[in-house]
């Protein structure tokens, strides 16, 4: 793995936000090809309930600055960074106080969901690549992890399609069993069809499930990891028709043996 590059996407990452399955396969993946020579840089979003002063975020005047347009609105990006001690890995914090300043992740202290996640998500996943972009840092391979991104394949393969430095990117999803109940919202199709998508590739987002919103992440990724001891019946039986490369579920200490072979030689 040495000096291949490998951007990971995530929804939640430790040790900025509680340890869960996506959080902590979040921190156990890039730090494994980390510590095997590879070059990786982490993105997630800047939730209000990270503690900027104990982690130590900054601001990165040089990479904000920039509007992103959501749903016909200029919404401005803001872009810190920290590093994760004792690791050397820098991780990059996707932030606008109107999506994230709040101190909720996905939803308030009755665990409803935030009406606006839909945006968050679009906003989230453009912000990723055209920070990526600034930084003139060109990934081997994007790996995503949780829903919050699952919108990056879509974007990556369709609306940034013609960005020539993407060209050889390829994109992995991991799939978990961990989603949400109901639906993101009755107008995410409306929201994301604003950026001029085929109606054909964003069909599964007009019921925007967690499993149908994963579903057109596996249509537009290059290769998908269960990462799940268990997912549904639905998403199992959809990636094994995808025909696309999968790596069924590994233990942590499988993880050094089949990711990297796994992100050089099958996708």
């Amino acid at each position: 793995m040495r000096d291949k590059r490998i951007l990971y996407v995530s929804s939640e990452v430790v040790p900025y936000l509680p340890e869960n399955e996506v959080s902590q396969t979040s921190f156990d993946t890039p730090k494994m090809i980390n510590d095997l020579g590879g070059q990786i840089r982490i993105f997630m979003p800047r939730y209000g309930c990270i503690n900027e002063r104990r982690h130590q975020l900054h601001e990165v005047i040089r990479l904000s600055g920039m509007n992103l347009v959501i749903n016909d609105m200029d919404m401005p990006l803001i872009i810190k960074v920290a590093s994760i001690p004792k690791e050397r890995i820098q991780v990059y914090f996707i932030d606008n106080d109107d999506y994230f300043k709040r101190k909720g992740t996905f939803g308030d202290e009755d665990t409803a969901m935030f009406d606006d996640n839909d945006e968050r998500a679009i906003f989230f996943v453009k912000g990723v690549v055209e920070t990526v972009k600034k930084l003139n840092w060109v990934p081997d391979v994007i790996h995503v992890h949780g829903w919050m991104a699952s919108l990056l394949p879509l974007y990556m393969k369709k609306y940034y399609n013609d960005e020539t430095i993407f060209a050889d990117t390829k994109i992995v999803t991991s799939v978990y069993s961990e989603g949400f109940k109901g639906k993101l919202s009755e107008n995410m199709y409306d929201k994301v069809v604003f950026d001029a998508f085929d109606s054909k590739d964003i069909a599964d987002l007009k019921d925007a499930t967690y499993e149908n919103i994963m579903k057109n992440a596996i249509d537009h990724s290059d290769g998908i990891i269960i990462s799940s001891d268990e997912i549904s019946e639905d998403l199992t039986n959809y990636i094994q028709s995808s025909n696309k490369p999968f790596l069924p579920f590994a233990a942590k200490d499988k993880m050094t043996e089949l990711y990297p072979e796994f992100y050089l030689n099958k996708v």
